[in-house]
């Protein structure tokens, strides 16, 4: 290979690795350290300008996601584990695998694994397409 085609090759090499950190930075920093988001799949509804998300998170022992909240409504069911949410407004709920929770739009909520193993939730957001799903609150 030319010197020339090495050069070019190392500055798109250069550049595509500082594309990716600069992309990757909001994800991490709004996915807390313990928790794993995976995108399940997200559609179009029958409901002019609202869409179904579904994504599995998987929260470590002890980790937590702070409060936020969602620009439509939220459907939890606990895969695994043992969950804590604290929903604006009411006491903290503890729930296991099987149980389920429905958090109405725009409310600011918490969640947490008080349990020993990891904990999974399996949640369905119904909310408004083109907003963020997720706004952090403090």
């Amino acid at each position: 290979m030319s010197n020339h085609l090495l050069k070019t090759m190392r500055v798109v090499a250069s550049a595509a690795l500082i594309a990716a950190s600069v992309l990757a930075l909001p994800a991490a920093q709004a996915q807390p350290s313990g928790i794993t988001r995976t995108d399940l799949q997200r559609h179009d509804l029958s409901i002019p300008g609202r869409e179904v998300v579904q994504v599995r998170v998987d929260f470590a022992p002890g980790a937590a996601f702070g409060r936020h909240s969602h620009p439509g409504e939220e459907i939890v069911n606990v895969l695994e584990g043992t969950l804590e949410y604290e929903i604006e407004g009411k006491p903290p709920v503890t729930l296991k695998a099987g149980d389920v929770l429905f958090i109405p739009a725009g409310t600011v909520h918490a969640a947490k694994n008080v349990g020993s193993v990891t904990g999974s939730e399996l949640a369905t957001y119904i909310v408004e397409k083109g907003k963020p799903l997720l706004t952090l609150k403090k």
